[in-house]
Parts: C-alpha cells; structure tokens; sequence
C-alpha cells in the first residue's frame, strides 16, 4: 500500500522533472531564436474532424512564427493515428483536406513548410521495425498517453495504440528533427523518441550517429476552455471552429451555458463557464479576462455573449476570407499536399537508406 509520503514524494519527482524540463526547453528556444536555421521542428494533428480556436492559439499560432523564424518546419498529417483508437476512416479525406486549408489560411506557407500525410510515405513507417526492437513492452505501457488514449476509447489495447509512442518517433526522426514544440502532456513522447534514437545510435552507428536526440520546447500557451467549460473539444461539441461561419459562431456562443449569477466575474474554479467565455474573449482580443468582467460588470451574461460574439468574429474574418478563397480551387490545395508528400518521401527514403546502412541490411 502507497503511503502519504510516497505520494509526496512522487508527485515531488514529476514536479522536479517538470522544472528540469521547462529550463532545457527555455534554454532551447533561446537558442533556436538567435539561429532559427540550425533547427527542425516538426508537429501535427490527427485528422479527427476540424480545427478550432483551441489548436489555433494552442500550436498553429507558433508553428507560423518558427516558419517565418527561419525554422525548417514540418507539419504532419497524421492519418494513420486516427485508427489507433477509431473503427472507421470515414470522413477522412474531407478532415485532410480541411486541415491543409485552415494551415494555409493561418499563415503556413508551403514553400517554407512540409505539410504531408502518415499514409503517404511508406519509408517513414518503415522505420517502425527497427524501432520497434528498441523498446521494452513495459516502457509503452508506462506512456500515459496510451493508457488515456485507451481509457477514453473504451476499446481494448490495439497493438497499434500500444505502439503510437514509436510511430510518433519514426515521425520526428525520419525528418531529423531536432526541436518538437508539445505541451507538458506530451513530454514522455519526446523522451521515448530520444531513447530511441540514443539506442539506435549506440547499438548501430556509435561512430557515425543517424539520429539527433530531440529537444522539447513547451508550449507557453495556457489551457483553451471549451464554451461550456471544459477542455475544449471536438467530441464536447464545445468548440469554435476555424471554418465556421460567423452565423455558426454566434449560434454556438448564444448557446453556451452560464450560471444564474448577474455580475459578471472571471473565477475559473467557482465559475468555469463563465470565466471560459471570457478567457476567450480575452484571447481572440489580447485582453486580460479579469478587465473585460469589470467592464461588463452587472449587465450580466447576455452582453458578455454579445461581446465574445463580436469579438470572435472580428478574430476570424481575415481567416474565414481566406479560406473561402483557398476553397475556391480545392485542386490547388491537393497539389500542395502531394508536393509535400513528395517531399517527405524523398526525405524518408535517403533516412531508411542510413538506417540500412548503418544496420547492415544494404544488399
């Protein structure tokens, strides 16, 4: 049985580690700022349905300030993730699609940023063997993104879900990059992908290294509350979409749940819908949520829904033009993806080789 103190102790450890980790990462992106050429970084979504305000100020807003850094930048469309925890691929095309056009409305330029897709680049996936031997089963039952990740699904443990860890390595090391920008969550994935690529190194190539040992650089951004509350999320149906219409928009906001108090407050803890509502608002308008509260005061939550309204539709409207006149030519959209398809495979293919190289398994 785990005592009082063992606990202290352990949730001591992870709070040292944390520390530990947010110093490298701090230390990382002061490097990566003064010379933004020495670094790859690559990121991605699963294409599970659309992106919203959350993946916007929670990772897209900065993959465009590494690009226009000067930061080799790679995006991944992680197709083949959608079935480690799904029993179907339906949709799938259109989410694709539908991620490429709010990435190039965002800002993400093709020219200066990979954007390719999992299913598409064999060599890539191919990594995954070797990998694979890497690893110890008991190390990818420890990741706590699988054990959520098969909590929240309720199916049982696939053999690709147990091994999701390794693929996301084989996605960060195909490309040699050497900075991942996460959130804290997310912080064992960058550390079993440097396992990995310290023991491939040490058992395959000690003289002449394949793989650079990642560094994290964590997100700054502070956790996006859905509209009524919670963890903002597709599957809540809590979300502001990147390509809703401003009529969708003000729909879902009227919508969303307060409480029965007039004056307005932001108190996250005794308050969590109304304070999401303004956090919001405090986002999309560079505003502190505690100012704009005071300002609303005691007209009470139907003026703060009009304000957010407003001001979230004033947010989007630069996006939603361009993305309307991305749209127009969906053939354009595709041909970018199959660029960097083309791209990726290119790269993957010269990798796989000094991974054969290095293994001895050129014949």
């Amino acid at each position: 049985m785990i005592d009082d103190q063992q606990l202290t102790a352990a949730g001591n450890e992870i709070s040292d580690s944390f520390v530990a980790a947010q110093r490298q990462s701090n230390n990382t992106l002061a490097a990566l700022q003064a010379n933004p050429q020495w670094y790859t970084m690559l990121t991605g979504d699963r294409p599970t349905g659309r992106l919203h305000l959350g993946h916007y100020f929670g990772s897209i807003r900065e993959r465009v300030a590494m690009q226009n850094l000067g930061v080799n930048t790679n995006i991944i469309i992680a197709d083949y993730q959608v079935i480690t925890d799904r029993d179907t691929t339906e949709h799938i095309e259109d989410n694709v699609l539908n991620l490429v056009l709010d990435y190039l409305a965002a800002g993400i330029d093709p020219e200066k940023t990979m954007i390719f897709t999992h299913s598409a680049v064999p060599a890539e996936n191919q990594l995954m063997l070797p990998f694979l031997s890497l690893v110890t089963e008991a190390e990818l039952h420890r990741n706590p993104t699988v054990k959520s990740e098969m909590e929240a699904s309720g199916h049982a443990l696939t053999g690709l879900l147990l091994t999701y860890p390794v693929h996301q390595a084989c996605d960060i090391l195909f490309c040699k990059a050497n900075v991942v920008p996460i959130g804290k969550d997310n912080l064992p994935h960058v550390e079993i992908t440097r396992t990995i690529a310290r023991r491939f190194n040490e058992r395959y190539a000690a003289k002449h290294p394949v793989f650079p040992e990642p560094a994290a650089i964590l997100s700054d951004a502070p956790e996006i509350p859905g509209l009524d509350g919670r963890k903002m999320s597709k599957s809540y149906g809590n979300s502001i979409m990147l390509g809703a219409t401003a009529e969708q928009t003000a729909k879902l906001i009227k919508k969303s749940p307060t409480d029965s108090q007039r004056r307005i407050t932001f108190d996250p803890i005794n308050r969590p819908q109304i304070s999401a509502l303004l956090t919001t608002a405090g986002l999309v308008t560079s505003r502190d949520p505690q100012e704009i509260a005071q300002e609303i005061g005691d007209a009470g939550a139907g003026a703060l829904k009009s304000y957010v309204i407003t001001e979230v539709n004033r947010f989007l409207e630069p996006h939603r033009e361009r993305r309307a006149e991305l749209a127009k030519d969906m053939d354009v959209v595709r041909d970018i993806l199959h660029d960097g398809n083309a791209r990726a495979n290119a790269i993957a293919n010269q990798t796989l080789d000094e991974v054969r190289d290095a293994m001895g398994m050129r014949y």
